[in-house]
Order: structure tokens, then sequence, then C-alpha cells
């Protein structure tokens, strides 16, 4: 196959690969934050402690956790009929995909989180910050590092996930390998296809590893006492002489 005759292939893959992998991540980021800071809040010492539903929903992720990604594809394809109407290219594939990255996310973020420390949590509760004025000012603020490393793993493991989907007609680059570089003995097609994977994986792991190391030269932490504003009016305290 001549240059001229993979190009139109090969960016129709490329961007049915981005469509799915960065619906996908919007996905997962969406759902699996709230998800991972509700297993933090929840646990046994949290700031919602509730135990049996912790453990219940921890159970849930597990499991989800725990399926091969291809066996979840086929599993799940009456349920990505029945949202999209079909269980073929890359619009469809973004269900299985996020359904499997959510969990992987929540996870991720629930390690982010539990990173913070304890101290800040005490801070802002003792100047009577509630519940999502701790999430919204210390534990998201000060685990933002470790969630946008976690957010570029999770787009490198769908990066992977989207050329497994190729198997069941998912579209993309992983699709272009089967078809063209195992089905019709095309090696040189497939080696450009897999080409394009690994600068895929380079470009976000690079991306990602910048923003964290912009994130921590600048610094995340800030000093308790201005986590939560003075209220307009209110007089410093007089300091002991």
């Amino acid at each position: 196959m001549t240059w001229s005759e993979m190009q139109p292939l090969l960016s129709e893959g490329c961007w049915d690969t981005l469509y799915m992998v960065g619906w996908s991540a919007l996905i997962a980021v969406a759902v699996g934050t709230p998800l991972g800071v509700f297993l933090v809040l929840t646990d046994r010492g949290g700031l919602l402690q509730n135990t049996p539903v912790n453990k219940v929903v921890g159970f849930v992720v597990n499991v989800a956790r725990s399926f091969p990604f291809l066996i979840l594809l086929v599993a799940l394809i009456p349920f990505t009929k029945m949202v999209v109407g079909t269980s073929l290219g890359a619009e469809a594939m973004v269900v299985p995909l996020a359904i499997g990255a959510i969990p992987f996310f929540a996870r991720l973020v629930e390690t982010a989180v539990r990173e913070v420390d304890h101290g800040l949590v005490e801070a802002v509760q003792s100047m009577g910050g509630s519940t999502w004025t701790v999430v919204r000012k210390v534990l998201l603020p000060q685990s933002l590092p470790s969630l946008v490393s976690g957010i570029t793993t999770t787009i490198i493991a769908l990066i992977g996930y989207s050329a497994m989907a190729g198997t069941v007609g998912g579209g993309g680059l992983g699709a272009l390998t089967i078809s063209y570089g195992y089905q019709r003995f095309e090696t040189d097609f497939m080696l450009v296809t897999v080409a394009l994977l690994v600068v895929l994986v380079v470009l976000v792991q690079l991306a990602g590893d910048l923003v964290v190391s912009a994130l921590a030269r600048r610094g995340t932490g800030r000093a308790p006492t201005r986590l939560l504003r003075r209220p307009r009016g209110a007089e410093a305290e007089p300091v002991a002489s």
C-alpha cells in the first residue's frame, strides 16, 4: 500500500481515536472525581463517615475494575446499542471506554486525595468550613498534581483500550491495524499505525509531566489561615504582649 493510499485512512483513524479517547476521558474525569472523593469522605475517619455505604460503593468499583476491557466491551454491547443506537463506530465505543475508565480513575482520585495533609482539613473545619468547603478549598487543590498525573495515566490507558475496541468494529487506529495489518498482511501499514499510537502516548505523557511540573513549581499549598476569607469588617485579634 502506497503512502497516498495510507494517508486518508490514517487521518480518519487518528481522528476516531482522538474522539473516542477525548470524550471517554472527559466522562471518566467528570464521574470519577466525585466518586473518588466520595470514597474518601465516607471512609472510616472521613468527614461523612458511613462504613456500609463506603463498602458497597467500593465493592462496585472493585468489581468494575476487575473486568478485562475486552470482556467488558462485549458484555456492554446491548447497553451500548440502547444508549447510542449501534455498537459499531467511534461514537459507540465511547460508552464502554468511559464505563471502563470511571472506576479506574476513581481509585486514582481516592489515592491522590488521601495524600492531602489532614492538618489542613482540621484547620478549615476549626474556622467553620463545611464539608463542601473542605473539598473545594483543600482536598482538590492540594491533590491537583496527583490528579493531573492520574488523568494522564487514564488517557494513556484509554488509548490502549481504544486499540482493543478495534477488534469489535470500534474504529480508530486499532481497527485499521487489525483490518489492514493483520487480516490483509499489510505489515508496513501496521507498523505505521503502531508508531502513531506510540507517538500519541508519548505526547500525552509529556504534556502531563509538563503540567505536573508547572503545578509543583507554583506550589499548590496555601497557609491554612488563607483557606477561608475573613468576613468583611472583622477586626484582627489583638496580639498578646
